[in-house]
């Protein structure tokens, strides 16, 4: 495995940069503060080309693999986009990936070059309030009638539903109790009807720059050529999507710390205290040190995992833990970041404390640690399951 980048991957990272510089601090704290989308930011990676870096070229994508994906996510979140920056084409990269694999040609056609252009803007409907994690229990019910099915139900934590109009929606097609296995759940893309879909944006810690939505469902029309595959297979479709999220989560994540990191050790070299910058003291130092490795480390796992990936090789225990470890290493260079500023950290103005409340969402989502753990001790450990 080579560690050093190749030319393209040279030039995709600095081509994002050159996109993102626009786009300051200030921008992302304007933001962060009033709320909005950032559309003129969505815009302006869409003109440039890159919300199809991992979509086929024959759609309008570049047709690159999830290495280069969690290449320019990471750039995107280490410019100190951050995961404002990263969420609002995060579903843009990875979201629409069960339509490549398992839409027909007409499907393909027709939904990929408008989300690739950024006229269309999706949001991903899977998680409900009463299921979390358990996705094969869910409730939201879409009922054959003729041509089209019948959805009723609702689904929270949607993030961009404020401003999508399209949604790649998981329902239950046959009820729980009929079902075998991971049967009973059917994926649909379609658009997102405002006059029977009502959506309510949730406050929250962080990030107000994309909106998270609790979305309640009451007779949303979808024609049966909206389904993707076979009704029924939802459940194994969206599997496939599991692991390139993971590993894009993690990317945003390492390149979020680094955001931070880069403040931070700023800050020690420009704070003077006692007559001396504050960087010289080991009690800053080493804080700063220990981030700078393990977010390190945490980046060679999401290598190894979109390596893996892009290879057609299993990365299931690499995914996961790229993105434990990430997310892990970006709260602490977060958290060491304020504490390098002392009482200014606390401040607005210098930015960390922004990136510390972002810093919770990859810790969270779209799995939580206590999974992973287990996950990664039922598959790589073989010891028995817990849940």
């Amino acid at each position: 495995m080579n560690f050093g980048w190749t030319e393209q991957q040279q030039q995709i990272r600095d081509a994002v940069e050159r996109v993102c510089a626009p786009f300051d601090a200030d921008y992302w704290l304007r933001h962060d503060r009033e709320g909005g989308f950032p559309g003129d930011f969505h815009q302006a990676l869409a003109e440039a080309g890159w919300l199809g870096i991992a979509m086929p070229e024959a759609y309008g994508g570049a047709g690159l693999g999830i290495s280069e994906a969690a290449l320019m996510m990471h750039t995107i979140a280490a410019t100190g986009a951050g995961l404002s920056g990263a969420s609002a084409v995060h579903m843009n990269i990875f979201g629409l990936h069960p339509v490549v694999v398992f839409g027909n040609e007409a499907q393909k056609q027709r939904w990929l070059p408008p989300l690739i252009a950024g006229h269309d803007k999706a949001c991903f409907g899977v998680t409900e309030p009463n299921t979390g994690l358990n996705t094969l229990k869910l409730k939201t019910r879409a009922v054959r009638q003729g041509d089209h099915y019948v959805v009723t139900g609702q689904k929270v934590w949607i993030s961009t539903a404020q401003v999508a109009n399209k949604i790649l929606l998981l329902a239950r097609t046959t009820p729980v109790e009929e079902c075998r296995g991971t049967e009973g759940l059917s994926l649909f893309y379609t658009d997102l009807d405002r006059s029977t879909v009502e959506v309510r944006e949730i406050e929250k810690m962080g990030r107000k720059a994309v909106d998270s939505n609790q979305v309640f469902i009451d007779g949303l029309r979808i024609p049966v050529e909206d389904r993707v595959g076979e009704e029924g297979q939802g459940f194994s479709y969206i599997l496939h999507g599991l692991n390139p999220e993971r590993i894009l989560i993690a990317a945003e994540a390492v390149g979020l710390g680094r955001a931070a990191l880069a403040r931070g050790a700023l800050y020690a070299q420009e704070r003077v205290v006692f007559d001396r910058p504050i960087g010289m003291n080991q009690g800053i130092q080493h804080p700063l040190a220990k981030s700078w490795m393990e977010l390190e480390a945490a980046h060679l796992m999401v290598h190894k995992a979109a390596w893996l990936y892009d290879q057609h090789q299993p990365c299931g225990a690499e995914a996961n833990s790229a993105k434990y470890l990430a997310a892990e290493a970006c709260y602490h260079a977060c958290e060491n970041a304020i504490l390098t500023h002392g009482g200014m950290g606390y401040a607005k103005e210098y930015h960390v404390e922004r990136y510390l409340r972002e810093a919770w969402i990859p810790r969270l989502a779209p799995v939580s640690p206590q999974l992973i753990l287990c996950f990664i001790a039922e598959k790589v450990l073989g010891l028995p399951k817990s849940y």
